[in-house]
């Protein structure tokens, strides 16, 4: 199993850090605080996860997950994620983060910024559509009639690969989403966005549906 790398402790990156540790990975957390913060986190996950850095943990991954927003500066460490696959968790919100007018008129997604902003790495996106505590509840095993499928979208098929092996192990199947430029098929507001169990057919035809209206 993988040692993954995780930036962001919050709702996100701690469920993603669970189901993980459940199917035998090893976890690096990191946050914007410090590693010292995260102790009553780590404790609570057990003995294969540990606290470090941003650099570290992804320095220490096999591949990272990012689960913070973007910023407009990149404030990733860009050389330390070169060469590897790096899962992007973010939704743009506006309410949030910001007026952001080229990503708002549907010009690029957050992740086609992504890309840019860590140019070394290969960036896809995977988990925006699944709230984070369902991650942990919605599985089922491969083959069950009622398995249900997420998306993966990304300019590199060995990243879809990645994302593709540990949505399998999470108990989901895969609907991979190419080139990175699609991605807003399954951004806030699209059919294939909302919070419902999709199978593999009704999320193909949720995201045929998608239609390019400007993001609030």
């Amino acid at each position: 199993m993988s040692k993954i790398g995780i930036i962001g402790a919050g709702e996100v990156g701690s469920h993603i850090a669970q189901a993980a540790l459940l199917t035998g990975h090893r976890v690096v957390l990191a946050n914007s605080r410090g590693p010292e913060t995260l102790k009553d986190l780590i404790d609570e996950l057990g003995p294969n996860a540990s606290a470090a850095t941003a650099v570290e943990a992804a320095q220490a991954g096999d591949f990272v997950i990012i689960a913070v927003p973007m910023k407009r500066e990149n404030d990733m460490p860009t050389e330390s994620l070169a060469d590897k696959v790096v899962i992007d968790t973010n939704n743009y919100m506006a309410w949030r983060d910001g007026p952001w007018p080229i990503i708002q008129s549907f010009e690029k997604t957050e992740h086609e910024i992504r890309q840019e902003q860590l140019p070394k790495s290969k960036v896809v996106k995977a988990f925006t559509h699944i709230q984070a505590p369902r991650i942990l509840t919605w599985g089922k095993p491969a083959g069950a009639p009622d398995r249900l499928a997420l998306a993966a979208s990304s300019d590199f098929p060995e990243a879809i690969a990645v994302v593709r092996a540990l949505y399998d192990q999470f108990g989901f199947d895969t609907l991979a989403l190419r080139p990175l430029s699609e991605s807003w098929r399954i951004t806030p507001g699209q059919p294939a966005w909302k919070q419902e169990r999709h199978s593999a057919a009704a999320l193909r035809e949720n995201l045929a549906k998608a239609r390019p209206v400007p993001r609030p």
